[in-house]
């Protein structure tokens, strides 16, 4: 098997071969909220789908890990993360750092941040998160009294340098591995909902959120709005083109409510001419988007070109960067998912 899908929903973790169509669950009942999958574990990489590992985070039973591209699961870092250990059980946002793949970040409900050194077998709390100045204002509006870490981006060219966006209530940034934090920095959305990165454009990152699409060009330093092109203000995912930097694929509604409720989500092409990225909307070009479509999750490929997308109508690829999607005939929900990541 050259290539597996993990994609996460309410009710488990769906790993999908994309030749054949195949679909296994895993994790059942398990609310899958967030994914990190890269090939080879801690050790030397492989390209064997066997040998990837595999972390799914959970909203209402903590961190699971495969070390066997999903076949098997392990409850993990729960002497952290909890409900037996000392912090909660909701784990919203994962990732692994790009140069170090023992190197794992674990976000919560309510915010908090850990980071694990062996793979996301234990943890540590990653302190000062909450201490920035914004935290007072934090507010998830569907659990008003709560928030949690929506996404964890690591800087593809500096190891120490990551990005955390709060669903909902800030973007801030640590230069440091968690020492010191940038709250909210110039330009930034507030209502983060994802981050992207690129190793080809070390400086830029992607964010989207309910306020709007942004990009910052110094690592997060400052952030500019980028809306030419846009029809719809509220975005839910990005990813980018793995073979070039200037072209994103997002996921994007007018509102919360017909993101997330009444299903009627677009998506958009993020492109570049010269030094004026723009956006052109994906009407039309295999993949449903519009009236009795949710929000779309996205994923990166890895080929030049590829990004995934998975919604209530399916699963679904583009080899070209947007201009054709071709459906995965697969048995999924016919639900919004959580998660998506490709292996």
């Amino acid at each position: 098997m050259n290539a597996r899908v993990y994609v996460g929903y309410d009710d488990g973790l769906r790993l999908v071969d994309p030749e054949t169509g195949s679909a296994s669950l895993r994790l059942a009942d398990r609310s899958v909220e967030c994914l990190s999958v890269g090939s080879g574990g801690e050790a030397t990489p492989s390209e064997d789908v066997a040998d990837a590992r595999v972390l799914a985070g959970t909203f209402d039973a903590g961190l699971f890990r495969s070390t066997d591209g999903g076949e098997s699961f392990e409850r993990v870092a729960s002497e952290s993360l909890g409900p037996d250990g000392a912090g909660p059980e909701a784990v919203t946002a994962i990732a692994t750092s790009p140069h170090d793949p023992a190197t794992v970040w674990i976000g919560t409900e309510p915010s908090r941040v850990y980071r694990s050194t062996d793979g996301g077998r234990t943890a540590e709390r990653v302190g000062g998160l909450t201490a920035v100045p914004s935290a007072p204002e934090w507010s998830f509006p569907p659990r008003p009294d709560t928030h949690h870490v929506r996404w964890i981006e690591p800087c593809p060219a500096d190891p120490a340098r990551w990005f955390v966006g709060i669903e909902a209530g800030a973007l801030v940034v640590t230069p440091d591995a968690g020492e010191t934090w940038t709250d909210r920095p110039e330009g930034s959305r507030r209502d983060s909902h994802a981050l992207a990165t690129h190793p080809d454009a070390p400086d830029r990152v992607y964010a989207a959120a309910g306020d709007g699409f942004a990009e910052s060009d110094d690592r997060g330093e400052s952030w500019r709005v980028v809306d030419r092109g846009f029809d719809h203000g509220y975005v839910w995912g990005v990813a980018v083109d793995p073979g070039n930097p200037e072209t994103a694929i997002v996921s994007a509604a007018t509102g919360a409510m017909a993101a997330h409720r009444r299903g009627e989500a677009y998506l958009y092409r993020r492109t570049a001419s010269g030094s004026a990225p723009r956006f052109e909307r994906l009407d039309g070009r295999g993949i449903p988007t519009g009236e009795g479509t949710y929000r779309a999750v996205l994923a990166s490929g890895r080929a030049d070109g590829v990004v995934w997308a998975v919604h209530n109508e399916g699963l679904y690829r583009t080899p070209d960067a947007g201009e054709s999607f071709e459906r995965v005939s697969a048995d999924l929900p016919a639900s919004p998912a959580r998660a998506l990541a490709v292996v």
